[in-house]
C-alpha cells in the first residue's frame, strides 16, 4: 500500500468552516472533529491516529488545531512518530519525523507553549471583561423570554382553566417557560399538570 497524505481538521463549533483549513492540499483521506480542542476524547483524531501507517504524513493546519496544551501536543506527536508517521504543520511550516533534529523539537515545544500561553491570556481577558460587565449592571447571556405581557396572558389563561400544556401550545412557549411566567414552585408544578 503506497504512503498516504492524511489531513486532520478541527473546528470548535458547528458554524465554523472546515474548508479553510488545508485548502489546496491534496489529501488521500481527511478526518474532521467539530469540538473544542480541550476535549481529551476526540473521536476522529483517535480514528486518524489509528488509521495512519508507517511512511504516511499527517498534515494539520496549525499546532492549535491538534492540541490545546504542550503536554497533549507532545503526546500526540510522539505517538505518531513512534508509528513512523511524519507530522506537518502548515501555518508554522514545521515537519516532524522520526529523525527530527533537536532544534525542531525545541521549536515545537516553544510554539506549543506560546499557543497555550495565548489561550490562557484570552481566557483571562474574557473573564475580566465578564466581571466588568456584571459590575456595570449589563445583562449577560440571552435576553429574558418572559415579560409582563407573557405573565399576564399566561395567568389569564390559567384562571380560565386551561392546563399548562394547553397554555404552552397556544402561546408557542415551552412548559418550563410557562411555569416560570406563572411563578410556580417545583411542588406547584407537580400539582399544575
Amino acid at each position: 500500500m503506497p504512503h498516504q497524505v492524511v489531513g486532520y481538521i478541527r473546528v470548535s463549533s458547528q458554524g465554523q468552516n472546515t474548508e479553510r483549513q488545508l485548502q489546496g492540499i491534496e489529501l488521500d483521506r481527511k478526518f474532521v472533529d467539530i469540538m473544542s480542542g480541550s476535549k481529551i476524547e476526540r473521536e476522529n483524531l483517535d480514528a486518524c491516529i489509528d488509521y495512519v501507517r508507517e511512511g504516511d504524513t499527517l498534515i494539520v493546519d496549525s499546532i492549535d488545531r491538534l492540541a490545546r496544551n504542550l503536554r497533549g501536543l507532545q503526546d500526540i506527536i510522539s505517538k505518531l512518530i513512534a508509528k513512523g508517521v511524519s507530522v506537518r504543520f502548515v501555518k508554522e511550516n514545521l515537519l516532524f519525523t522520526g529523525n527530527s533534529d533537536p532544534i525542531s523539537t525545541l521549536t515545537l515545544q516553544m510554539m506549543g507553549a506560546f499557543a497555550e500561553f495565548e489561550r490562557t491570556m484570552i481566557r483571562s481577558r474574557q473573564k475580566e471583561g465578564i466581571e466588568l460587565a456584571k459590575k456595570s449592571g449589563k445583562h449577560l447571556g440571552r435576553p429574558p423570554t418572559i415579560n409582563d405581557e407573557i405573565r399576564k396572558k399566561a395567568a389569564k389563561m390559567r384562571e380560565d382553566g386551561l392546563s399548562i400544556r394547553r397554555i404552552s401550545i397556544l402561546m408557542g412557549l415551552s412548559r418550563i417557560t410557562i411555569y416560570k411566567a406563572l411563578g410556580l414552585t417545583k411542588t406547584q408544578k407537580e400539582l399544575a399538570k
